[in-house]
This record gives C-alpha cells, structure tokens and sequence, in this order.
C-alpha cells in the first residue's frame, strides 16, 4: 500500500514536470535498491511510469546539437529502460540470457522504439555509446540485468550529473570485491574487461586503467585473471 501511494506522488509529480528524464528517476527512486537490485514483480504491477518514459523516447528524436553530455545521459537512460520493459515483457525468467526472440538474443531484437526509428539494445551500446562516445565509463552505467553486472544505478542520467556519476559508478564497481579483486601482484576482474578490452586499453595498458580508480594499486607486471560472469538476474 505505501509503495503504491508512493508509486502515485511520484506519478503526479513527473507528469506535472517539464523535464521526462524526471519521470524514469521516479521509477527508479521507487523500484531500485541501493545496492541496484530491481524490483521487478513490483515493477509488474505498476507500469504506469515506465510506460510514460517510453512514450516520451518513442516521439524525442535525438538532436544533432545536444552536447555530447546530453545525448549520452539520453541514451543511456533509453537503453536502462528498454532493458527494464524486455525483462518485464518476459517474466518471470531467472536470466536475461534466456530471452530469445526469432532465434535472436536479448540483445539483438528490434524493439526499442525512439524517435520512431527501431533498435536493438546492441545497436544502441555498440554503434552510439560506443562508437560515437568513446567513452568506456559507460560500461558501468548500462543495466545488464545479472548479479555480475555493475551495480545499477537508482537515477536517471542527465547532462549535468553524467560525467560525476560515471566517475563515481567506475570506482565503486572497479573496488567492489564481489565484482573484482584487486592485490600488488593479482588483479582478478569481471569479464566485462574482457569483453570491451579495447575501450579500456585504447590509451593506455588495463592495469592502468584499473589503478586510475583502485584502491589497491598493483604493480604493472602483475597477473590478470577474468572473473566467471554469473547471469542471474539482478532481481529483488
């Protein structure tokens, strides 16, 4: 009852607001925990702020002056929630790996819809965030729906807190020892380094790249192990 009292402020409060990334923020004040588990079943029941957000992405047609700021917090928080509307359009499910569509994957079905264009979620992290953004922070800021996956974030992105956000998600990812482990001589980390080694490495070797945000500093010859990813879904 309180969640869903909650649920209604916060819906009120968003469609009164000028800003639509305001009403995706609400969803996840209300169904993410602190520790970026999701609370799908109830999310289920009230899908009323998601549905707002993604009419809002379906009709915003990306522009072509936004700042390189604004457009990644947009697709950023464009990829969050579609992958919140795959799982929910698939539930109950114990893996988003399970998900399979006309012999497609998650992360291969044409589905979300923005600016009235179509796209796949690997559409959107490959050839926008990726390509056009450079940026290997974002890596921690998408919502990969498994336990192993950086811990997600319980706000919306915008183009004033992105940069500090990405920054602060990085370092709290990279020192969290269920997702890495990090000693002078041994760097164990999550296969997420593995995967997308050339965004970490385009400048400088991963050890570096891991040391800029550590705590633990290890030496430069020291071994480097990936993680077993486990894909079980990042459920409340």
């Amino acid at each position: 009852m309180r969640k869903t009292i909650i649920l209604f402020s916060l819906l009120f409060i968003s469609i009164q607001s000028q800003s639509q990334t305001d009403v995706f923020n609400a969803l996840l004040k209300t169904y993410v925990t602190s520790q970026g588990e999701i609370d799908y079943k109830g999310l289920r029941k009230n899908r009323a702020l998601l549905d707002i957000y993604l009419k809002h992405l379906e009709k915003t047609v990306p522009g072509k002056k936004w700042s390189s700021s604004k457009a990644k917090a947009f697709w950023i928080n464009a990829y969050n929630a579609y992958t919140i509307k795959l799982i929910l359009d698939s539930y109950p499910l114990k893996k988003i790996t399970d998900i399979k569509r006309k012999g497609r994957n998650a992360w291969k079905i044409p589905f979300a819809v923005i600016g009235k264009k179509t796209y796949s979620l690997d559409y959107i992290e490959h050839k926008i965030l990726r390509r056009w953004h450079d940026d290997p922070r974002v890596h921690v800021a998408l919502n990969a729906a498994s336990k192993s996956g950086p811990t997600f974030p319980n706000y919306a992105f915008t183009a004033k807190n992105i940069n500090s956000k990405l920054e602060m998600l990085m370092k709290a990812f990279i020192n969290d020892p269920a997702k890495n482990k990090i000693s002078i001589t041994k760097v164990e980390v999550s296969k997420m380094f593995e995967w997308y080694q050339e965004d970490f490495t385009i400048n400088q070797p991963l050890i570096d790249y891991i040391n800029k945000y550590s705590k633990v500093q290890a030496n430069d010859n020291a071994d480097i192990v990936y993680l077993e990813y486990d894909w079980n879904l990042n459920g409340k």
